[in-house]
């Protein structure tokens, strides 16, 4: 690239962030964006780097470089920001609620389309290629390692869902208690650790933890609507600062909670699925970190370069968070076909399980990247709200419903 051509690309990109910023309403957070794209982002982060391959006779199977390099741990601390995103959806939906044109259930059933039109289209587009795939040989293994990641990070789609349901009783119980609202939470997700934990953890059923499922995950979100009241404020903030810092030491020093906060195949236990009360401590530190930085990530994101990629991303939201394993895996799915043949692509199709691994999977970055933004530019549309009910429209939904429920069935292992 010559210094004349990087000129043109540099003007270019000043000249689209100033229309960005120009388009911008005055009243727009935009803090808030900014919470919502890092914590974004760092879903496929986290995904690409700590999530790896093994690759045999049978085909593609997941590995993970936590099951090698343990001290990677405190890595899943950072890229584990899902706490952020239920905060700032807690915030969010308060700002939309107040603003609903009509009824509840109107604003409601807008809220649950534009989470379940992208959900839809990917799992769809996945049967298809299920199919395609299969008839040109991919093996059945990693067919099956592939619908697992895919159907992944949709788990987060359904439980949002229920939480943006719960929007008018949060709101009433941060009206009534403020901040506090979101301790009951937390107390029921360690009453549920001690007896899967404890002294009576052999009594009790495996089923146990679905219980922490929605209180886990519900407590950063009622912390996002109470600060959208107006009930947290720097003083809250910082009590969430010390107490979820203090609480995620002892949890770990103390009580020897498993270090990471993903799942490490082999590991008895995980902290994620369902999530423990150290999920709880972690999303409560970073939300007060986050109520804390927010007037100064304000100031910084006035300046127009580093205001246009908050916007891009947060305009193509859904879109990333369903379709970056299959970025991962426009990559995977070719080189282990070439793999077979005996040709393995470090950080890609290689074992987790050395240095080397690491650092090629760092290379390997920039290319998913790549291949994600090449799929946003088709599957965005899937983002789009769908044209009133013709017949045809109506038949290509059904369509596309029975093809992502036969998907699901395939990548739960139910078929």
């Amino acid at each position: 690239m010559t210094a004349l051509s990087v000129y043109a690309a540099r003007d270019h990109a000043r000249r689209f962030a100033a229309r960005v910023d120009a388009s911008t309403p005055a009243h727009r957070d935009r803090a808030l964006d900014g919470l919502r794209a890092l914590a974004l982002l760092a879903v496929p982060l986290g995904h690409w780097m700590l999530g790896g391959f093994r690759l045999d006779a049978d085909g593609l199977h997941n590995a993970s470089p936590l099951s090698t390099f343990g001290g990677l741990a405190p890595a899943s601390w950072v890229l584990q920001m899902l706490g952020i995103f239920f905060l700032v959806g807690g915030y969010a939906s308060v700002l939309s609620y107040r603003r609903r044109p009509s009824t509840t259930r109107a604003w409601l059933g807008g809220r649950l389309a534009r989470l379940g039109r992208p959900v839809l289209g990917v799992t769809a587009v996945w049967a298809v290629l299920l199919s395609v795939l299969s008839w040109l040989g991919v093996p059945g293994d990693t067919l099956r390692t592939a619908s697992t990641l895919v159907i992944q990070p949709l788990w987060f789609v359904g439980v949002y869902t229920v939480v943006t349901a719960l929007t008018p009783l949060c709101v009433a119980l941060a009206r009534r208690t403020g901040g506090w609202a979101a301790l009951p939470l937390a107390v029921s997700v360690a009453v549920v650790d001690f007896l899967r934990y404890g002294p009576f953890a052999e009594a009790m059923p495996s089923w146990l933890g679905v219980l922490t499922v929605l209180p886990g995950w519900l407590f950063a979100y009622q912390l996002g609507v109470s600060w959208g009241e107006g009930r947290i404020g720097k003083r809250g903030a910082r009590l969430l600062l010390a107490g979820g810092g203090v609480l995620f030491a002892v949890l770990l020093l103390v009580f020897h909670y498993p270090a990471s906060m993903v799942g490490v195949p082999g590991e008895a236990r995980t902290n994620s699925h369902p999530p423990s009360l150290l999920v709880v401590a972690l999303a409560a530190t970073q939300s007060g970190a986050a109520i804390l930085l927010r007037d100064r990530l304000g100031r910084l994101l006035r300046r127009p370069l580093l205001w246009a990629p908050v916007v891009v991303v947060n305009l193509s939201a859904m879109t990333i968070l369903c379709w970056h394993q299959s970025a991962m895996l426009a990559a995977a799915v070719p080189a282990s076909l070439a793999g077979a043949g005996g040709v393995a692509v470090a950080g890609l199709t290689t074992a987790p399980e050395t240095v080397g691994w690491l650092l090629a999977r760092l290379a390997w970055l920039p290319v998913f990247a790549a291949l994600l933004v090449l799929i946003a530019r088709y599957a965005r549309r899937f983002e789009a709200p769908w044209r009133a009910g013709t017949r045809a429209a109506n038949a290509r939904r059904a369509l596309a419903g029975l093809l992502a429920a036969g998907f699901a069935v395939f990548a739960l292992g139910l078929a």
